[in-house]
């Protein structure tokens, strides 16, 4: 039985940790390249609004539903745990099973590719690193969740100074205004523009990713109905001011053209301003940055798996606890042995769209069309924590991850396509096997009408 151990501070730093990663410091070149002007600050400010209008979306179903597996039981209960609800948890826990690895993997292979401004790497090395660190982020989560809570805690602190630590360095330089004063400089708000906007916000959304992390850990949390919401938006404020003062500092002191074509831009950011040994130090703290968030990430992940198999929608053996530490220690070894072989597998940029074209069909999109549905069946006093204007950031929100999807690319999108068709095709044979929806005799139906 999972236990309500992390209090707000902690679930704010796990969400906060998740969502900085390795993220921010080597998308921003990528961003700055598709927006190529200095009005690429609209990028950041994008991927912020459309966090915003989705947690309200997470906040609502996170403090209903405050269970282990976050959108699995999200989705469940919006469209009906005896009807298509079966289909929809099943599929985000299949998806799951290959994107959360992918995340993993992500994070893993943007550590190795930083770690390289350090020692020089070639593919082999490249690859050594990164599955290195999955390797070492599984064993340090091996153990008791009030344990982890602490190192969470730890490691946040390490974010926390090494963005502070930038965005100082950008001020004391004596130009930090300059970016936002010529942010509109040639700017055209045109097809173009938007495109950009739309191709941009792809690598921004990833960086934002995780303000939802709570979610996963909601059997873990106290005060979940609380504390849930509140950690999400405290998240995303915060993060959003420090990714915009970020980015401002560094192209304050390294102009947008140059920073666009460097690979360890924030190394020689702080290499301009202090020297070679700055810069060393402060790619040892991005590196921190990247394994925090990597932690963060496969803690949350792991729960899902655990989650639906407790609950007899998944695989038996993913619900096994570990006997003495009492945390689900098979769907942690599954996820980080699966993130291992794909770090060794897969290049950065490739991830990155595959990670939100996979999930937005089902995960985002899906589960705010059910809170909609939700609504309809159960009422608005339903919800301890209600959205402003229901249900328009409801709305808002669909249209957005739509944009967002479509921007993906339609590799990416028939490839999610296709990883839903085959778990729709896993989940109809287990249905017809045990006579669930919709193969469940007629009476059975009759009653869920």
């Amino acid at each position: 039985m999972l236990e309500r151990r992390l209090g707000l501070a902690q679930a704010t730093a796990i969400n906060m940790i998740d969502m900085v990663g390795i993220g921010p410091f080597i998308t921003l070149p990528m961003i700055i390249t598709m927006m190529n002007g200095p009005y690429f600050l609209y990028a950041w400010l994008a991927g912020a609004l459309l966090s915003f209008i989705d947690a309200t979306v997470w906040s609502e179903l996170g403090a209903a539903f405050p269970k282990a597996g976050g959108s699995y039981n999200f989705l469940k209960e919006s469209y009906g745990a005896n009807k298509a609800g079966g289909l929809m948890s099943f599929l985000f826990v299949w998806q799951t099973m290959i994107q959360a690895p992918l995340v993993i993997a992500s994070a893993a292979i943007g550590f190795a590719s930083y770690f390289s401004y350090l020692v020089p790497l070639n593919t082999l090395g490249t690859k050594a690193v990164s599955g290195t660190v999955v390797i070492l982020i599984v064993l340090l989560l091996y153990r008791k969740i009030e344990t982890i809570g602490k190192i969470s805690m730890f490691l946040w602190i390490g974010v926390m100074l090494t963005i502070l630590w930038i965005v100082a360095g950008g001020i004391s330089h004596g130009n930090f205004l300059g970016p936002i004063k010529h942010m509109n400089d040639g700017l055209t708000v045109n097809y173009a523009f938007i495109s950009a906007i739309g191709f941009a916000s792809v690598k921004t959304v990833y960086s934002y990713l995780g303000y939802y992390n709570v979610c996963h850990l909601g059997s873990e949390i106290k005060n979940p109905t609380r504390n849930i919401p509140r950690s999400m938006f405290l998240s995303i404020i915060g993060i959003s001011v420090l990714y915009l003062a970020m980015n401002i500092s560094v192209t304050s002191v390294i102009p947008w053209d140059e920073a666009k074509d460097s690979e360890f831009v924030i190394s020689l950011f702080m290499e301009r301003l202090a020297g070679g040994t700055a810069a060393i130090i402060v790619t040892c703290l991005v590196l921190w940055v990247a394994f925090a968030s990597l932690f963060s990430a496969t803690l949350g992940y792991s729960r899902i798996p655990y989650a639906a198999a407790a609950d007899g929608s998944f695989f038996k053996v993913f619900a096994k606890l570990h006997p003495t530490k009492q945390f689900p220690h098979i769907s942690l070894l599954f996820l980080g042995a699966l993130g291992f072989i794909f770090s060794l597998l897969f290049r950065l940029s490739d991830v990155i769209s595959a990670i939100l074209a996979m999930r937005i069909l089902i995960q985002f999109i899906g589960q705010a069309v059910g809170l909609i549905l939700l609504h309809k069946k159960r009422g608005k006093q339903f919800f301890p924590w209600k959205m402003s204007l229901y249900p328009v950031p409801a709305i808002l929100a669909i249209i957005l991850w739509a944009g967002i999807l479509i921007s993906t690319g339609w590799k990416m999108i028939l490839g999610g396509i296709g990883v839903i068709t085959i778990g729709a095709l896993v989940y109809f044979i287990k249905a017809k096997r045990n006579g669930e929806w919709p193969f469940a005799n007629s009476e059975l139906l009759d009653d869920f009408k």
